[in-house]
């Protein structure tokens, strides 16, 4: 054969076995998830990927903005959290009835709220302008700034001569900003305020031992307080709500970190006390509002939160309350309560 023939044979054949084997390997690359046999079996590395893969998406919830706004059955703190216990079946602390009745066994509840109640709350987006506080115990506080703005609801009103709270959240980020004795300074120049705490609903982290919040027991108001959204559109509570008291305990029990008394009676309760309705009342005879408020009292209870009158639950104000039907939550008495063993008891010495 001539050379030139011989050197264009060889070069046809190395051609069409380069092809060969491109194809198999091809093959190999496309079916590597399933058995295969031969040289080229070994599975073909991938490369690293750019990204993690995405988790399955949580549930969607139609957070609204504004005043009091709802949040679509979206739930302050992950599922695990105390305030989202369930308590029915826990048990009792054996100075239940004690307790009780020092309280007071034949005080009725008292809805601290309605159409016309004293807390309120903003719902901001994440873009909200952030604004400077002066914070006048600025120790156990979070420093701002705060995404508050000037036309944010102050517990009480405008001319209150009371606590003054001020409850705002971020929407996006899930975050919640509460000030203690608030006033504003106006025209977006931020507010003044005595205390200040900022608590991430997305997590279970608790305010530092010993501290206080916007409340006494170092305790979120915004998780605790009754909302129409959760009774009127969701038909459910879902969480503790907040109590007070006259006397309290030099006390605190978790979530709560902080007391607020200098009485060290056993017999009074400490802040973070959790209480709940008795399994044998019978709620069928009340109005519905009225129902779905003490379906939550007895599957996740009351957490005293702090010093004030006793008995107090509070709640949001809101035009679609029934002010009569919740009127009927002062047929239930302290008798009709009952005090959860309370573990984690801190008691500091003076």
């Amino acid at each position: 054969m001539p050379a030139r023939t011989f050197l264009v044979v060889t070069a046809v054949l190395a051609a069409a076995l380069a092809w060969v084997g491109a194809q198999e390997l091809a093959g190999n690359r496309a079916s590597s998830s399933s058995p295969a046999s031969g040289p080229l079996s070994r599975p073909v590395p991938r490369p690293p990927a750019s990204r993690p893969l995405a988790s399955k998406p949580g549930p969607k919830y139609d957070v609204k903005l504004g005043i009091n706004a709802s949040l679509g059955g979206r739930r302050c703190f992950p599922d695990d959290n105390p305030w989202n216990q369930d308590i029915s079946k826990a048990p009792l602390d054996p100075n239940s009835d004690k307790l009780i009745a020092r309280i007071g066994k034949d005080q009725p509840l008292h809805p601290d709220f309605g159409t016309h109640g004293t807390f309120g709350y903003a719902v901001v987006p994440g873009n909200q302008p952030r604004v400077k506080l002066q914070i006048q115990y600025a120790s156990e506080s979070d420093p701002g700034p705060y995404p508050i703005p000037d036309e944010a609801p102050i517990e009480g009103g405008k001319d209150s001569k009371g606590d003054r709270h001020v409850l705002v959240i971020d929407r996006d980020n899930f975050v919640l900003y509460e000030l203690f004795s608030s006033f504003p300074l106006g025209r977006g120049q931020g507010w003044k305020c005595d205390s200040s705490a900022v608590f991430d609903l997305k997590s279970n982290k608790l305010r530092p031992a010993g501290w206080t919040s916007a409340d006494a027991a170092g305790l979120p108001i915004f998780p605790g307080l009754v909302r129409a959204d959760e009774v009127i559109e969701q038909r459910e509570i879902r969480h503790a709500v907040r109590f007070t008291v006259q006397k309290s305990r030099r006390a605190y029990l978790p979530p709560a970190t902080h007391y607020a008394s200098d009485s060290n009676d056993p017999l009074l309760p400490p802040m973070g006390m959790r209480v709940r309705l008795k399994a044998s009342v019978d709620i069928s005879r009340f109005p519905p509002q009225t129902q779905i408020v003490l379906a939550g009292l007895k599957k996740y209870g009351m957490i005293l939160a702090d010093n004030g009158s006793d008995w107090y639950i509070s709640g949001a104000f809101d035009p679609r309350w029934n002010d009569e039907d919740l009127h009927h939550l002062r047929q239930i008495h302290g008798s009709d309560l009952e005090v959860i063993r309370m573990d984690g008891l801190v008691a500091p010495r003076r």
